[in-house]
């Protein structure tokens, strides 16, 4: 049995009230999100195919591999793509020490200076959500591709999306080395089936 949600559950969001789980419009548009990169091979594959639908989106990434990999990130910007906030180097809020967590927050903002916060595997303390949601823009979802599980393979991440997915959705996939074989299935099947029903994949403005 999973141990997290595909659709995040209305009740979900009351821990978390002020953060963003859905962007509410009237138009066909799909918000696409990456987690955890830049990584070497995999997010320039996913630029590509983001590029081949003219799709925009948003990544979320570690101030780490922004270090590691500073001219893929200068790529993400260049490409028109929106950057945000995703911890130094990916600690779970709800098992590290307040100010340790800030601090890391802090320290990944320092190099990606974005106001669009997701805080690694979506769980933060109460705590920590009050005073990070003064400074930034808390960024959740509202489907999750599940690319990161090893129990399903990308058609099923693609499926999952299609099921859940409507106007305004924030959609979750991974540009990690992980999460990339199931990937480079469940994205080129998301971007053709939504593209075909005259969908835009538009990126989140801070």
């Amino acid at each position: 049995m999973s141990l997290y949600f595909n659709k995040i559950p209305f009740f979900l969001r009351w821990i978390y009230p002020k953060a963003i789980w859905h962007i509410k419009t009237k138009e066909k548009v799909l918000y696409l999100t990456f987690d955890d990169g830049p990584t070497k091979s995999v997010t320039d594959w996913v630029l590509d195919t983001l590029d081949a639908y003219n799709a925009k989106a948003t990544f979320f990434c570690v101030g780490e591999n922004v270090n590691t990999y500073p001219e893929l990130y200068l790529k993400l910007k260049k490409k028109g793509h929106s950057i945000g906030n995703h911890s130094y180097n990916h600690l779970k809020g709800t098992k590290t020490n307040t100010s340790i967590y800030l601090k890391n927050i802090s320290e990944a903002n320092n190099i990606i200076n974005s106001k669009l916060l997701r805080p690694p595997y979506g769980s933060m303390k109460i705590n920590q959500y009050k005073i990070l949601i003064k400074n930034y823009k808390i960024i959740m979802w509202s489907v999750l591709a599940g690319d990161f599980d090893k129990k399903i393979d990308g058609n099923k991440c693609a499926n999952i999306v299609i099921k859940n997915s409507k106007k305004g959705s924030i959609i979750v996939f991974h540009d990690s080395k992980k999460a990339y074989p199931k990937l480079k299935i469940a994205l080129p099947k998301v971007l053709e089936h939504y593209s075909k029903l005259g969908y835009k994949f538009e990126s989140i403005k801070m």
